[in-house]
């Protein structure tokens, strides 16, 4: 930075206020001090910044899947709140392996990241009251929080129940859900089949446990066999409501290689209201969580804890919607 200010012919603090992006630099000094960093091959030393700082700049994002359509597009959204922010991400990838999780908060991004937003699927409660030290973290997704610290999510149970209402209101009797994964000890599933047997029952309609359907991954692919097997073996419903959008994809598929269209024989609900809601066949209707707010509200809650908020955890309910498309219009 020396080198740079003296090539520039300005101070240290106008090169400090350019290399962190301030908007009090007038545009023309601005240039100057740009054009002495080009040359010189000036980059900020993350560690010298730390240990100038107390911060790195960046923050760590610690996702299930990157590649699962929900997964992917919260990335993105807290990507882009956290450039707006000035800081940079570090995303990593657990696949649900309860190692992969304490590792999170235990010592992988020690040192490294200001802070974590982390959406765990496995991980205890216990774990993680006894692993969270003092680096600024916050919960994304239906995993018990812990009452230190900060999570933010959508009520599972509430939306799942608008979904089977909005199905039950088309004149649909027979609902299934798609469904319970086998050896799937996260709560995720069992708020949202809660949801779906509440709403089945404000509607005085009996619980028939040959709808709930049982598959034994979460790919489309192995939807897509639950509701087949199902067909195979007589059983008979008029709508359908899946624990994710893949799962959907996968009943769609079951449904046409069947023959039973859809909505016309059988309408189908997704969950998330991904982008892959647009190009199936029909389109699909899908619970819509408010992603962009779920991420907002995730980045304010960690930049205060950033900050110096040392508080109790803040639990936030985020709202949901149901987006209507040709699958059950």
């Amino acid at each position: 930075m020396v080198d740079v200010a003296e090539r520039a012919g300005v101070s240290l603090k106008t090169v400090s206020n350019v290399v962190n992006d301030y908007v009090h630099v007038q545009p023309a000094l601005r240039a100057r001090v740009q054009q002495a960093i080009d040359e010189l091959g000036y980059r900020p030393n993350l560690t010298a910044r730390r240990l100038a700082t107390g911060r790195t700049g960046m923050v760590a994002l610690a996702m299930p899947e990157i590649d699962h359509p929900y997964f992917s597009e919260m990335s993105s959204h807290l990507a882009d709140i956290a450039a707006e922010a000035g800081y940079r991400v570090i995303i990593e990838q657990t696949l649900s392996d309860p190692t992969a999780e304490q590792a999170v908060l235990r010592d992988r991004e020690a040192g490294l990241v200001d802070g974590v937003i982390f959406q765990p699927t496995r991980i205890a409660t216990l774990d993680i009251a006894r692993l969270h030290d003092d680096q600024p973290l916050v919960l994304l997704g239906e995993v018990e929080a812990p009452v230190t610290t900060d999570h933010v999510m959508i009520d599972n149970v509430a939306a799942a129940a608008d979904g089977v209402a909005h199905l039950l209101a088309l004149g649909r009797e027979k609902v299934a859900f798609v469904g319970l994964v086998s050896g799937d000890i996260t709560s995720t599933n069992r708020r949202r089949l809660l949801g779906y047997q509440e709403a089945l029952l404000d509607a005085h309609l009996p619980l028939r446990p040959e709808l709930v359907l049982e598959c034994q991954g979460f790919a489309a692919a192995d939807a897509e066999a639950s509701v087949a097997g199902a067909l195979e073996r007589g059983v008979r419903f008029d709508a359908i409501l899946c624990r994710d959008d893949r799962f959907a994809v996968g009943a769609l598929r079951a449904l046409r290689r069947a023959g039973l269209s859809v909505p016309g024989d059988v309408a189908v609900m997704g969950w998330d209201d991904t982008v892959v809601t647009g190009y199936t066949t029909p389109t699909l209707s899908s619970i819509a969580p408010d992603k962009r707010e779920l991420a907002t509200r995730a980045w304010q809650l960690l930049e205060e804890r950033m900050s110096g908020y040392h508080g109790p955890g803040r639990h936030l309910v985020v709202g949901h919607g149901v987006t209507v498309r040709e699958s059950a219009p």
